[in-house]
């Protein structure tokens, strides 16, 4: 059973430092983009292992002089099968999966929430959640983001079930329509550190619990005999222009090597 997390990242949030929230009062300000709260109009598109990835992000005016907004639409795994690298044979060229989300941060206290909906075309399954991330004092040159959230996972049919840990999972099949097989917690962080004024790292550790819901979905939600998992992204990337940038990353779980995990580049333009 292969399982894909995808989590707000710095690569489809664009990013910028708590100090400069209280610059963020336009929407015509040009935003650092390196800070995983930054708020601002983008576009943005790459390729992966599984295919091409496209993202539109456009802010919103919440009616709170203290607050900023933007929703993200993204699709990936576009024509995967003539241009994604990944060897497991899993590759088409369908779409992987369509993520929407909603994302606000306070300026006053840089207090960030975000409703994140990530539906999986080919599992015709929804993970959706809602999590607050809080920026740190800057310590040097690294910054730290603490995020925690809950969600649900929605799935057409019962979620697969599966007899031990030495078993696959079965897929059930789908005449029960949509279900709620269960809910979640994620507890991490989002970091980085500036090696320049145009490049920076980032390191986005993720831990993963199931809650609640059915026998099959708590034991093995990700992966068989699996209830939590540990997460890991690594990012690099440059800043061509305060408007432009590359980003080079790589995401991959506690049973992968970091080789198998996926790897994609992306470039982000600000409006």
């Amino acid at each position: 059973m292969r399982v894909h997390i995808s989590f707000l990242t710095a690569a489809t949030v664009a990013v910028c430092s708590f100090s400069s929230f209280a610059n963020q009062n336009s929407d015509t300000e040009i935003q650092d983009m390196s800070d995983p709260l930054a708020v601002y109009t983008q576009a943005g598109a790459g390729t992966s292992d599984k295919g091409l990835n496209i993202k539109v992000g456009r802010t919103y005016d919440t009616g709170n002089p203290d607050t900023m907004a933007m929703n993200i639409i993204e699709v990936k795994g576009i024509a995967g099968e003539y241009l994604g690298w990944s060897g497991t044979g899993s590759r088409d060229n369908s779409i992987d999966s369509v993520r929407f989300r909603n994302f606000s941060v306070d300026t006053t206290n840089g207090r960030g929430s975000q409703l994140d909906l990530n539906y999986n075309v080919e599992q015709e399954s929804l993970n959706a959640s809602y999590s607050f991330i809080q920026a740190l004092p800057k310590w040097g040159n690294l910054n730290l983001y603490p995020l925690a959230g809950l969600g649900v996972n929605v799935r057409n049919g019962d979620f697969p079930s599966c007899i031990d840990a030495n078993s696959d999972c079965q897929t059930e099949p789908r005449d029960n329509g949509y279900t709620v097989p269960g809910t979640y917690a994620v507890v991490g962080a989002y970091t980085k550190y500036a090696v320049t004024d145009k490049l920076w790292l980032n390191y986005n550790p993720m831990w993963l619990t199931t809650l609640s819901g059915s026998k099959s979905y708590v034991d093995n939600a990700y992966g068989v005999g699996m209830s939590s998992i540990f997460t890991n992204e690594f990012a690099v990337s440059y800043q061509f222009t305060p408007r432009f940038n590359v980003r080079y990353f790589a995401n991959w779980t506690q049973e992968q090597s970091y080789f198998e995990g996926d790897q994609r580049v992306e470039f982000n333009y600000q409006f």
